[in-house]
């Protein structure tokens, strides 16, 4: 399902190698903390625009510009930094207007007596980050059990949110477990994910998404409090998110970041915690292939977790897989058939991959009946 954009087709046909290690240089960087020095950011010979699409697909711009500022001014690359600059100020507009989204939508929940639990967004940039402007927000995401999604779908209709047309098919409710709704009034639309799934067929689900109801935290925002999903499921929405990147073949980065980020808020205990709980849920692989793309892209972390993570996808060397994260438009990248990462994802387990790869057949199929044109 590649990215209906024009950057990622020239992308595809330029030479870019430059262009991805830079970029990756940077995310080092950044995650090498505030007193690593930037080193030569003037990118002699490489293209700024192609650098720009990049850090723009891969929703990490936010992280370059920020290793790109410890730079002297005149060190800096200029079109690409303002380009950076430009961006940050969208990011900020964008994820101010999804703050005061989740806040309304957290009132008329909380008054309809909802169990729900906010996903991804501003609120766990601040978490993971220190700052609510990272990445780009433009849904607000929220997970609810399957007994209350039609109740908290009728909620949101009750302040203007209606179903978009898209997302009314068997596929997405009862597939991928989740429905767009959107609201047009006001200067730009708002749209919220109502998820009672977690993952899409193609990779494992999973076997309790009640439990990131039980887990959740109360972080405060805006003068009040909201429910965010625990550290040690943040850091397991993010793989399933990775997960669902590389069945897709979309660039990831920016999830990739937020694996390292919650994982280096874990100390040794905590991460056998998460190992615990992750193969609880029967997300273990799911677990150790996120932590293997972090120590790829980011450089390893020799945790517990990545000494874990070594094993996971072995056939695939770094470079291919790096080039899987950050760049899945390469023309000579070997992608390894979708049905071997499930087949890895499921631990090797004959009895589970039959039900998955069953599972996403069915949804294959429901998808190619229910979302033709003339059925939407």
């Amino acid at each position: 399902m590649a990215l209906p954009d024009g950057s990622y087709e020239r992308l595809r046909t330029a030479d870019c190698a430059g262009e991805v290690a830079y970029v990756q240089a940077c995310l080092r960087l950044y995650f090498a903390g505030p007193r690593a020095t930037a080193g030569d950011v003037s990118m002699p010979g490489l293209g700024g625009a192609n650098v720009a699409d990049i850090t723009r697909l891969n929703k990490v711009a936010t992280f370059v510009l920020k290793v790109l500022s410890r730079a002297p001014a005149q060190e800096r690359p200029p079109e690409l930094f303002q380009w950076l600059e430009t961006y940050r100020r969208r990011t900020v507009s964008m994820n101010a207007s999804c703050i005061m989204d989740s806040m309304a939508i957290h009132d008329v929940l909380r008054a309809s007596l909802i169990d729900f639990v906010f996903l991804k967004g501003p609120f766990q940039q601040q978490l993971l980050y220190d700052d609510h402007f990272m990445k780009p927000s433009g849904d607000v995401d929220i997970l609810v059990s399957p007994a209350e999604f039609f109740r908290a779908r009728d909620a949101l209709r009750t302040i203007g949110y209606e179903v978009s047309g898209k997302s009314r098919s068997v596929w997405w409710v009862r597939f991928l477990g989740e429905q767009h709704m959107t609201r047009g009034d006001g200067p730009r639309p708002s749209t919220v994910d109502l998820h009672y799934r977690l993952q899409q067929p193609g990779s494992p689900s999973p076997r309790d998404a009640d439990g990131f109801l039980r887990r959740k935290r109360q972080v405060e925002i805006a003068g009040g409090v909201v429910p965010f999903t625990s550290i040690a499921d943040t850091l397991l929405l993010s793989c399933i998110s990775v997960a669902k990147a590389l069945f897709n073949r979309e660039p990831c980065a920016g999830y990739v970041c937020d694996i390292r980020a919650s994982a280096s808020r874990l100390d040794e205990m905590d991460q056998q915690r998460v190992l615990d709980a992750a193969a609880a849920q029967g997300l273990d692989d799911t677990l150790l292939l996120g932590l293997r793309t972090a120590d790829v892209l980011l450089g390893g972390a020799g945790t517990l977790l990545s000494q874990r993570a070594t094993r996971i996808l072995s056939r695939i060397g770094n470079e291919d897989l790096l080039s899987m994260v950050i760049a899945p438009w390469l023309p000579s990248l070997r992608w390894p058939q979708r049905r071997t990462v499930l087949w890895e994802l499921c631990g090797r387990a004959p009895v589970r991959y039959l039900a998955e790869a069953g599972w996403a057949a069915s949804a294959d199929i429901s998808r190619r009946i229910f979302e033709r044109p003339g059925n939407r």
